[in-house]
């Protein structure tokens, strides 16, 4: 498989170094040096571009790969208010999208737990706190990263009392307010090189109950990602982990 690789930092080159040891080729590398001058000739030489960029670079760069006519199985997150945008064009003009806030397949089994265990605490009352605290390295840019946002849509869509999230720093106190009862919030914070951890919490008077998943590297998001291009070859639509896992 021949691979147009969008973004080359640290993710892209956990890709690169990957998808070469899996016997796929690495033919195109997008990065902000080059961005502006690759043609669509140059990017539909690949069988599909896998894009790890930056939130205000991702909708441009998988318009272009879908005028290309290759498929894009992308991993930016930050962009959220125009994913459905860019779903919809996909959908429209036949073109193959796979997109996921995580290619971790553990992070992917965590979003089912955690959606199995909003269901049952929404009968509890007694649990009547829940937070959501997520950590990454420094150089992420996007605060709450779009695992939490997965977590927090989740939790929303499962537990009846909650209505929206709020983003704190890890330091950052809760507003509080009449609101109070229907927020989900969550603690972000940016430090050293630890990859990622994410922990939904919810707590009771008389105990408290987490759920967490910790990256010990980024094999395994490089490896998802991968697997994704492979899996997405010859099909057309917007996909996601849960059509490659089948969950």
């Amino acid at each position: 498989m021949k691979i147009v690789l969008i973004g080359h930092g640290k993710m892209g080159k956990s890709i690169e170094a990957l998808a070469k040891k899996k016997g796929h080729e690495i033919c195109l590398i997008v990065d902000e040096k080059n961005r502006d001058s690759v043609s669509n000739q140059e990017l539909s030489t690949g069988d599909v571009a896998i894009e790890f960029s930056q939130p205000g670079a991702a909708v441009d760069n998988i318009l272009r790969c879908f005028d290309a006519g290759i498929p894009v199985v992308s991993g930016t997150t930050g962009w959220n208010e125009r994913l459905e945008e860019v779903k919809d064009i996909c959908r429209k003009n036949n073109h193959s999208f796979f997109y996921s806030s995580n290619f971790s397949i553990g992070v992917n089994v965590f979003f089912e737990v955690n959606k199995k265990l909003a269901e049952l605490m929404n009968h509890l009352d007694q649990y009547d706190e829940v937070l959501i605290q997520e950590s990454h390295h420094i150089h992420k840019l996007d605060s709450p990263s779009g695992t939490a946002i997965t977590l927090a849509e989740q939790l929303i869509s499962g537990i009846d009392r909650l209505k929206f999230w709020r983003n704190y720093k890890g330091d950052e106190n809760i507003a509080g307010g009449d609101d109070a009862d229907a927020e989900l919030p969550i603690f972000s914070t940016r430090e050293d090189e630890v990859p990622g951890t994410h922990i939904v919490k919810y707590f009771s008077d008389d105990d408290e109950i987490e759920i967490i998943h910790k990256a010990q590297n980024r094999q395994g998001f490089a490896m998802g990602a991968i697997r994704a291009a492979e899996w997405l070859s010859g099909k057309k639509g917007v996909f996601g982990m849960q059509d490659l896992l089948k969950f």
